[in-house]
């Protein structure tokens, strides 16, 4: 691989933003210069069936990374859906990337992580803390609300008419998952990388979770109210639903703290950094519709 063709891994490239920046970066690099870090074969397999190169990369197994990162020039390190582990996570895949050379490291944070009340943040500030101190060229991504975070509620919603929530008023500036996928790519493939570069990522056009539920019901063509609840309300209807508790405690307290606006961003970085409109909320909602 030439110093022009640089080679591009990423993390938990099976799951659900894995794939789609791994779909982004064959349009935009080809699959020679991509690598599928995955932790199975059973999820390799999937990569090897579409040209794809894939290692085994696995948090829990720091042994896995050094492997898994040789000769590798760019790596995406998609943040760990272990709550209670994912910092140590991280920066063992961050020394490792350091050790094996890689000449620059890009991590999908969360959206205002520095300033952010999400009680998430703050693992997201302690790993934007370590790829600071590993002195690689670096990418903070941070991700604002995926739209998809909403539209898993869907069908729930149109059976009883209601979507449910606490975050009152707040603006939640949210956008495809693709989007924030493509923004990945753009960065990972440019000509010149930055020493050091933060990206406040976001939806276009914010809406409240009332605004949600009207677009819901338009598109739907069935009525649908957003119900505002306490926060321990939220979090009882989520486990009645039989989410496991710390994830039912974050996600109450995301919606909660969307009060505030903690979720909103107006910058247009995103849709600058990929060339075009994130998607609208109704076409997503089209689209999450034909498939209820």
């Amino acid at each position: 691989m030439s110093d022009n063709q640089p080679r591009i891994a990423v993390t938990g490239a099976s799951g659900q933003l894995g794939r789609l920046v791994i779909a982004a970066l064959l349009k935009k690099a080809g699959p020679d210069r991509v690598v599928a870090l995955v932790r199975s074969a059973a999820a390799g397999a999937s990569f090897a069936a579409e040209g794809v190169a894939w290692r085994i990369a696995d948090y829990d197994r720091p042994e896995t990374l050094g492997p898994a990162l040789a000769g590798i020039d760019r790596l995406l390190l998609i943040s760990s859906n272990d709550l209670e582990h994912r910092i140590g996570q991280h920066e063992a895949v961050i020394a490792a990337a350091k050790t094996a050379g890689v000449s620059f490291l890009a991590y999908t944070s969360v959206l205002h992580a520095d300033v952010s009340p999400l009680d998430l943040a703050a693992d997201h500030r302690a790993t934007e803390a370590a790829v600071a101190q590993s002195g690689l060229a670096n990418a903070l991504l941070r991700n604002g609300w995926y739209t998809e975070n909403y539209l898993g509620a869907i069908a729930p919603a149109l059976a009883h008419g209601v979507v449910l929530g606490s975050s009152g008023a707040g603006r939640i500036s949210a956008a495809a998952r693709a989007d924030y996928a493509e923004a990945a790519a753009v960065v990972l493939t440019a000509a010149s990388l930055p020493a050091s570069a933060t990206y406040e990522l976001a939806g276009d056009t914010a809406f409240t979770l009332a605004e949600f539920a009207a677009a819901l019901s338009t598109a739907s063509g069935k009525p649908v109210a957003y119900q505002d609840l306490p926060k321990a309300d939220y979090k009882a209807v989520l486990l009645g639903a039989g989410l496991p508790d710390p994830i039912a405690e974050l996600v109450a307290g995301a919606s909660a703290q969307a009060v505030s606006d903690t979720l909103f961003d107006d910058s247009g970085v995103l849709s600058k950094l990929i060339g075009r409109p994130t998607t609208p909320l109704a076409d997503s909602l089209k689209a999450a519709l034909a498939e209820v």
